[in-house]
């Protein structure tokens, strides 16, 4: 069988890991006989860069790890079977791991080539549209998407259905929508992946939501951190109009849709949507009281739906498929798929999208491949800093807003960050509070000095200055900043103390009371030592001392200086005899 076509991923993740590099050499050693495209990400960010090949049969395998040394084995039509990753007639590693997967938001990710509008129109794209534009009502769009279950996928969770019919439904001859891509949670890349990925499925479903809304002019909020993302988004938006897709009477009806791109400048507040609002007024990015909430009063007073990237890419498949087939998906409560972004001390991070009601567990160890080095699992931060941390016993916790929630977690947008036994909590708790307090506008007074004070108890218990009044302080000054609290950041501010509070107490109290961080991480109560007896003498440890604290000689035992080590456990790290003792 013969190479007939090769598609190179060239995502952001891709382009990190050097997909730019294997494309050209792929540009310049093909024959003119096998066709060379670009698409984005699959989902499988850990493997990058990575490459679809398509035979003369039509039969699809993809490889992964690749450098621009393996392209020609490609040329050769012997590709290199050790990386073989996903594939349609053989088994790959990936297969198990794709098939547990139910791919509608990410339907086209990894797919098409997302700067060409002509491959999105091939794949039933602005079939939705146009069946919205000549075959349905506003308000049978609007039951269509009730019927399906959708939930907001921002991390509140509310009624997408709902939420159009409001703003349907108030009184305004002028009307916005708005696509909220600001996405700031840590470790989270769901909507970067699907801006990159596909954006016109993001353009279709807000046009899909302006008809249905009454709305003729709309915005995509989205990160000037996603420069990829902006550049697509800008293409596609102008492609769009150009096919008559965007712009004036779409598909010779009497609606039209004319969208700009506002970017925004890195303040994660702006992802609550009144202050969203008023950055694209011009103003500084604060929330306001609500109500009047945005579909009666939002974007310069006009009624105005607000909904995120992964929500608005649903819809289209939705209108396509109907509301009986994405409802087929999930909990009762809960429909549909979810996009979930797994990072940190997980073995294979990326992008998967699951039905909701999936475990925690199969999300993390099924597909995810489970913990680095076979460490033990520690917890899952689930939510970014407005989430909680899920300890072990949870595992089994399906994830749906109703479930996530009774933990002491939230949804949010889908971030997942994996923990082992090295983490500390209480850092991990201060590192998304010191974020939190960072990134507060300042507006309430709880959320912008509450958070500090919390910030400066936690950093006291990683000193082991801490007592145990500390731990009431910070459960009382949690109640208040959540009761006090204007927007959804400060309500949500203090989770990822309390879920740590809840389910890692002992490590509190072995901060507090026995000066020892278990994990090993605050520098203040951590020692280290060198076994004389396991010690070497390779001086790697020495080498990468950062205070020159460490002396021997070459295959002598070697010492730690203990006046001048920092406790930064570089020694530890590197020691490939665990003759360092970390205590």
């Amino acid at each position: 069988m013969m190479i007939k076509q090769i598609k190179v991923g060239m995502a952001s993740c891709g382009l990190a890991a050097g997909a730019g590099a294997v494309y050209d050499a792929f540009k310049e050693a093909l024959p003119e006989t096998v066709e060379l495209k670009k698409t984005a990400c699959i989902g499988f960010c850990y493997a990058e860069p990575m490459v679809e090949v398509i035979n003369d049969k039509g039969e699809s395998r993809f490889y992964g790890y690749l450098t621009p040394r393996d392209v020609k084995k490609f040329v050769d039509n012997t590709p290199p079977e050790k990386k073989l990753l996903l594939s349609e007639y053989e088994d790959a590693p990936g297969n198990k791991k794709f098939t547990q997967q139910v791919r509608i938001a990410t339907r086209n990710s990894g797919v098409i080539d997302p700067d060409n509008i002509d491959e999105y129109v091939e794949s039933e794209g602005y079939v939705a549209l146009k069946k919205v534009c000549c075959d349905m009502s506003p308000q049978s769009v609007i039951d269509e998407v009730k019927n399906s279950g959708l939930r907001g996928r921002g991390g509140a969770g509310f009624s997408t259905g709902l939420k159009w019919q409001f703003a349907k439904d108030a009184p305004g001859d002028k009307k916005y929508i708005i696509c909220n891509a600001d996405e700031g949670d840590p470790g989270a890349f769901m909507d970067r992946n699907l801006l990159e990925s596909d954006p016109h499925a993001i353009l279709e479903g807000m046009a899909i939501c302006a008809f249905s809304v009454g709305a003729d002019e709309g915005y995509i909020y989205c990160r000037a951190e996603y420069p990829l993302a902006v550049r697509r988004l800008k293409k596609s938006i102008k492609d769009a109009e150009e096919k008559g897709f965007l712009g004036d009477h779409i598909y010779g009806s009497d609606f039209s849709l004319h969208l700009k791109l506002k970017e925004g400048a890195g303040a994660f507040v702006c992802g609550e949507e009144t202050a969203l609002i008023a950055s694209i007024e011009g103003k500084r990015g604060m929330p306001r009281l609500r109500p009047p909430f945005p579909a009666q009063s939002g974007l310069w007073k006009k009624p105005t739906n607000n909904n995120n990237v992964e929500t608005y890419a649903n819809i289209p498949w939705i209108i396509n498929h109907g509301a009986d087939a994405y409802a087929a998906y999930g909990t009762e409560k809960s429909k549909g798929t979810k996009v979930f972004a797994l990072a940190g001390k997980v073995k294979e991070p990326g992008l998967v999208e699951v039905p909701m009601g999936t475990t925690l567990r199969e999300i993390i160890f099924d597909i995810g491949g489970g913990i680095k080095d076979d460490r033990p699992f520690k917890a899952v931060q689930l939510g970014g800093p407005s989430g909680g941390c899920i300890p072990e016993h949870l595992l089994d916790t399906p994830v749906d807003y109703d479930s996530i929630a009774k933990i002491g977690a939230i949804m949010g947008s889908g971030g997942m960050v994996v923990m082992d036994d090295t983490t500390c909590m209480i850092n991990i708790a201060s590192f998304f509070l010191n974020f939190t307090q960072n990134e507060s506008c300042g507006k309430c007074t709880f959320c912008r000095i509450g958070t500090k004070r919390m910030l400066e108890i936690l950093r006291r218990i990683q000193a082991g200055k801490g007592e145990m009044e500390d731990i009431d302080k910070l459960q009382e000054l949690a109640e208040q900043i959540i009761n006090s609290s204007l927007c959804g950041l400060g309500k949500s501010a203090p989770n990822p103390v309390l879920s740590t509070l809840r389910y890692f107490k002992d490590e509190y109290l072995a901060h507090i009371n026995d000066n020892k961080c278990p994990a090993g991480v605050c520098r203040d109560l951590v020692n280290f030592d060198i076994d004389a007896e396991a010690c070497t003498g390779c001086t790697l440890c020495s080498r990468k001392c950062p205070v020159n604290a460490i002396e021997g000689v070459v295959k002598g035992p070697h010492k730690i200086d203990q006046d001048i080590c920092i406790s930064c456990g570089a020694c530890f790290e590197v020691c490939k005899f665990d003759a360092v003792i970390r205590s």
